[in-house]
């Protein structure tokens, strides 16, 4: 019998690349051979830069709106008990 679950799953280069946790190491690898072929992608290099660009903004996005980004500066519980007790 033949059931769908056990078929393979087949994913593009987007759905894998965004996928991952952290497209920044994609990124980086890109800018390097940016700027080894003299600051100029090729046109499969654009294409996948620019997919890897709006997935870390999503990212970046979705931490924002759910306020998993520390925002003003760090307070230090110790000193924040030390001016209560005076």
């Amino acid at each position: 019998m033949f059931n769908v679950t056990n078929l393979p799953k087949t994913t593009t280069l987007f759905e894998s690349m965004t996928d991952t946790v952290n497209v920044l190491p994609h990124l980086i690898e890109l800018k390097e051979a940016w700027r080894v072929q003299n600051f100029r992608f090729t046109k499969d290099q654009k294409e996948q830069y620019e997919m890897l660009l709006q997935a870390r903004r999503e990212r970046v996005k979705y931490f924002y709106e759910n306020d998993l980004v520390q925002k003003g500066p760090k307070v230090v519980k110790e000193k924040e008990q030390e001016e209560k007790e005076n």
